[in-house]
């Protein structure tokens, strides 16, 4: 039996702990019912009987659905191992038309002192210069050279998520040890994941089938609701309109507009209200045995409303399936050719920037139709 544990993450000073519907606690482990009012809610449907997923259900999901050794005992793959030969060739066969759109968005500049809501969850500043030269010189002389910084897990920067990003831990336990997919301790160091399933050992780069959910399209809005939990009904009235049966090897790309209502609106906490996944989905999901999903914010509903488990979609997932996800994703253009050709799956390409001990690559895909 297993439980989801989560790294203290410093704000300000202060440890924080994310313990799902009840949001961030602080180090005095109390919450105010102030505090509790101003903070977003999860949509109402997951709080329904038949909706409903307890800490305790999640438990008995992670050792029903595991994919633990699946793959032998040191693998760092997880389910992109789904990516065959077989799958790469038959969706390379998906190119007809020869049209290539981003599925990614590349951070924001942030002026620090008064950061995005959005963006730069990380404190780290997000740069662009010319090194040696004058920021305000109009001419450069020589060759052009420039660097940039930005942190991989940034607000606005779409990155998948490696197998060490998310632990899980033995129950009853208070300290680490904790595991990581696989079951393996989780080692963490200045240096990144030690212990295997980081980025830069989870291969080179993959080509496969891409399926786009577009669930506002479906429902016939701009963008969904904050918070709105979608369902399995929902993803398989997708499936019944866009003629696709997701299925093994597949990388999903969730649609919920979350780009859409930012140009519309301005940018907002999305990491703590946004439309996406609910966690009952997750038996349905695991017997479709994608590769990698894909979120244009998170691919889990926020707040979830499921006890203990603030992003539940990403503890299964990661930990326990080895199934990396995508954050910060960006759909619009591969939303707007895919409805114009009626088509809705696509050659999908990636690349793995090979960070040493990384937990998250920039997502730099690709969709060809």
């Amino acid at each position: 039996m297993v439980i989801l544990m989560r790294r203290g993450v410093v704000l300000a000073g202060a440890s924080v702990l994310a313990l799902g519907v009840s949001g961030y606690i602080g180090p005095e482990g109390s919450v105010t019912a102030a505090q509790q009012r101003s903070r977003p809610q999860p949509d109402p449907t997951t709080q329904l009987p038949e909706r409903l997923v307890t800490h305790e259900q999640m438990l008995e999901w992670f050792e029903e659905q595991k994919n633990w050794g699946r793959w032998g005992p040191d693998d760092d793959r997880g389910t992109l191992n789904l990516i065959t030969p077989e799958k790469t060739k038959a969706a390379v066969a998906l190119v007809t038309e020869g049209i290539s759109v981003r599925l990614y968005h590349f951070p924001d500049p942030v002026n620090l002192d008064e950061p995005m809501p959005d963006t730069s969850n990380m404190r780290v500043l997000n740069r662009h210069w010319i090194p040696g030269q004058d920021p305000e010189a109009t001419e450069i002389r020589g060759a052009a050279l420039d660097a940039i910084s930005f942190a991989t897990h940034d607000g606005g920067n779409s990155h998948i998520d490696a197998l060490c990003h998310y632990p899980v831990k033995d129950e009853g336990y208070t300290e680490r040890p904790q595991r990581i997919y696989g079951g393996r301790p989780m080692m963490y160091t200045g240096q990144g994941c030690m212990g295997g399933a980081s980025i830069d050992k989870m291969g080179p780069g993959y080509v496969t089938r891409g399926v786009l959910i577009d669930m506002p399209l479906l429902k016939g809005v701009p963008y969904l609701e904050k918070s709105q939990a979608l369902y399995v009904e929902d993803l398989e009235a997708w499936e019944e309109f866009s003629g696709i049966t997701i299925g093994s090897g597949d990388a999903v790309f969730l649609r919920t507009g979350r780009w859409a209502r930012r140009e519309a609106e301005g940018p907002w906490n999305y990491g703590g209200e946004t439309a996406g996944l609910h966690a009952s989905i997750l038996p349905w999901l695991k017997e479709r045995d994608i590769a990698i999903l894909g979120g244009d914010a998170v691919a889990d509903a926020q707040p979830s409303g499921v006890a203990q488990h603030n992003r539940p979609i990403h503890d299964m997932l990661i930990p326990m399936w080895g199934t990396p996800t995508i954050d910060n994703g960006y759909y619009l253009e591969v939303a707007e050719v895919a409805a114009r050709l009626q088509r809705w799956e696509f050659m999908v390409s990636w690349t793995m920037m090979q960070i040493p001990n990384g937990t998250a690559t920039p997502f730099m895909g690709l969709a060809t139709f």
